[in-house]
């Protein structure tokens, strides 16, 4: 018999000794599971030149712990936070960065976008093996806010421990109720409930967004800004023409012909510009296309035709295989169809990225080039960057993304004891309805199949919110995948638009 077995063996016996007597047994002990000491807080001091003034600041890379109702520690969560030098923290705004997933840590946003530092990469391009470069980053919003990179529980170097479970942070509610309870001690800890305050969140990151600008509403932390990049809010509209039926297909054409544009090969498109070509394609797809998807069995042989002949001149697939498959072509297949005269497959996070296509026949594509061509060069430059630069010393693997048995749980995809797919989007609307002062900016790339922007529009502009609320939403659309900042161009967009929204949400603050 093992030492559990034994265990619960004698714990039965107690019960039943108690019973033949007529006593309630005592509660048996529960072991306290040891939890290794937190790792110090690095602190590190920086500056750079931004706008010919130089901006000195403070780097935090550390833990905050997490409890539950008793008081019992169940997690820690890492973060790196930048905070300008001498500011006024009533005036100072913080924003909370995020990556998705589920099961993503923040790498991604904190080494490639908006922090003080990022790294070198090519545009449209893979990166290449090592030595990587790190430079100063003159698209950075510290000038704007002070910035705090979050790592989701059981990524990066956030863990779940103590009385904590996987369980209890693996789902849309939970998650974001870790977050909330991070956010709330880092105001306490940091002194930051006065200042001003923004969520940023990337893909899934965009799905917590709207369930934890919610519960912190719903707590008394109000909110100034939400940015959601990439966005998937309704599950039941994007990422599987499964769960999407037919209307999947009708957003996910937009970001097809923005793809075949780029590669040349959307012979409708001529030498228009994307954006004009762009505005042909989303009027099909919203009408012509929709509707005639819409008839099923029942559309026409004339109209069957027309469509076939507008998607071959908007996508560049023949049209011999747009009628063999009925008009409907997943984005996964358009991907390896697109190029494959030339033995090449499309990025799906990033339809400009492409690679070869060792199976010349298949359907589907291998592997996501615009996935691989990024991971070497963020992860090895973050693992020498939070040790040679920020001083953070662990001892624990940093997970650069954590799925399946690290994460512990599978993904709890009900929301509010709904069923799945779950939609988040009521969540943002209610609390624009709560916050009327509240200001979200969509951003989204043009090249992006993992969140098709088209979808993203059709989700915000069917919150069914009042026109005076409508228009705090605003949105920017890039020359870009679903990593919009990979695009130098369009990461210097990006923050100038950001310039501009920030000032707006923080006029009279």
């Amino acid at each position: 018999m093992n030492a559990f077995a034994l265990l619960r063996a004698l714990a039965l016996t107690v019960v039943s000794t108690f019973a033949l007597l007529g006593a309630d047994p005592a509660p048996a002990p529960t072991a306290t599971p040891k939890v290794e000491p937190a790792v110090p807080d690095a602190v590190t001091h920086h500056s750079i030149r931004l706008g010919g003034k130089v901006l000195a600041y403070t780097a935090r890379a550390g833990t905050i712990a997490l409890h539950d109702d008793s008081g019992a520690l169940t997690a820690r969560m890492f973060y790196v936070a930048y905070t300008a030098d001498r500011a006024d923290l009533r005036r100072r705004p913080v924003t909370f960065f995020y990556n998705g997933g589920p099961g993503s840590s923040t790498i991604w946003l904190h080494m490639a976008s908006f922090s003080p530092v990022r790294v070198v990469t090519p545009n449209g391009v893979g990166t290449g093996p090592p030595p990587f470069a790190l430079v100063d980053n003159a698209d950075t919003l510290l000038d704007k806010s002070d910035l705090v990179f979050v790592d989701a529980p059981n990524t990066g170097f956030s863990r779940v421990l103590g009385a904590g479970q996987p369980k209890d942070f693996m789902g849309v509610d939970q998650d974001a109720r870790a977050f909330r309870q991070f956010i709330e001690r880092y105001d306490t800890t940091f002194d930051r409930w006065n200042s001003p305050k923004f969520l940023f969140g990337e893909s899934y990151g965009t799905t917590r967004d709207c369930v934890l600008a919610h519960m912190l509403q719903d707590a008394g932390t109000q909110l100034n800004g939400v940015v959601l990049l990439s966005s998937i809010l309704n599950f039941g509209l994007g990422g599987s023409q499964v769960a999407g039926g037919d209307y999947a297909f009708v957003g996910y054409l937009p970001t097809m012909a923005a793809t075949a544009w780029y590669h040349h090969k959307a012979p409708a498109a001529g030498n228009r510009s994307l954006d004009a070509f762009l505005s042909d394609v989303e009027r099909f797809a919203g009408g012509e296309y929709r509707h005639a998807l819409a008839q099923g069995a029942d559309l026409d042989r004339a109209e069957f035709d027309r469509v076939v002949s507008a998607l071959h001149g908007y996508t560049g697939l023949s049209e011999a295989y747009l009628r063999a498959s009925n008009l409907r072509v997943p984005y996964d297949r358009f991907l390896k169809e697109l190029l494959r005269g030339g033995d090449r497959i499309a990025g799906r996070y990033d339809g400009r990225f492409t690679t070869y296509a060792l199976d010349g026949t298949g359907d589907d594509p291998e592997w996501d080039p615009s996935d691989v061509a990024i991971n070497g060069v963020v992860i090895g430059s973050f693992n020498r960057y939070i040790r040679e630069s920020l001083h953070y010393y662990s001892d624990a693997q940093y997970r650069p993304t954590a799925y399946g048995g690290q994460l512990g749980a599978r993904w709890d995809m009900h929301h509010e004891g709904e069923n799945p797919p779950a939609n988040v989007a009521p969540d943002l609307a209610m609390t624009m309805e709560q916050n009327p002062a509240l200001r979200v900016f969509s951003a989204n790339g043009r090249y992006d199949f993992a969140t098709p922007y088209y979808s993203t529009v059709y989700t915000l502009t069917h919150l069914n919110l009042p026109s005076a609320l409508q228009r705090h939403l605003t949105f920017g659309f890039y020359e870009s995948g679903h990593m919009v900042y990979l695009n130098p161009q369009s990461r210097a967009r990006f923050k100038a638009d950001l310039n501009r929204w920030y000032d707006e949400a923080t006029r009279g603050r």
